[in-house]
């Protein structure tokens, strides 16, 4: 499976690098291509080591404003001109979709794709794994609006939230 993360390009707590370091583990020991960023920063390059110390395949999603911090030894790497051309670019490459934590553009990414998946321009799964929580807020507004009539289509059909890395890959391949 091609499996797309969004996740902060930003050094964090073991707290969040673990949990971070365990998924990619999990996805090159099962074959997995990492479809991510293409950062070696922060979380996107805990991940992308994982992955490959693993034996999985990486794909990364540069963008010009960033190619400095391009993951090296990437098995592909493509660079695309602005920030919606990668968002576009990383959704195309995967069969999934995982949130790790992050910030603006990790919450940027996973509402667009959110948005495109509720008016049927994907039907991909989308799956947060709430490391530590860190997602309760945005899952306590995800349920409001589904609850008063915001969402065409039920919350459990958008996204689902895993409490650990294995919860999150085996809510994937459901």
């Amino acid at each position: 499976m091609n499996i797309c993360v969004f996740c902060s390009a930003y050094s964090l707590d073991d707290r969040y690098s673990a949990p971070a370091a365990e998924f990619a583990r999990l996805l090159g020991e099962g074959g997995h291509t990492l479809v991510w960023g293409g950062s070696d920063a922060g979380l996107m390059g805990v991940l992308a080591d994982g992955v490959k110390e693993a034996g999985g395949r990486l794909v990364g999603i540069s963008v010009e404003l960033l190619k400095h911090k391009a993951y090296d030894g990437a098995d592909e790497l493509v660079t695309t001109a602005d920030f919606a051309e990668r968002k576009a670019q990383l959704l195309m490459r995967a069969d999934a979709v995982v949130v790790l934590v992050g910030g603006l553009g990790t919450l940027d990414e996973v509402t667009e794709v959110l948005e495109l998946k509720k008016h049927a321009l994907h039907d991909k799964p989308v799956v947060v794994l709430d490391t530590e929580g860190f997602y309760a807020g945005l899952r306590t507004q995800l349920e409001r609006m589904d609850a008063e009539g915001f969402l065409p289509r039920p919350l459990g059909e958008l996204i689902t939230f895993a409490d650990t890395p294995a919860q999150a890959l085996e809510q994937l391949k459901a």
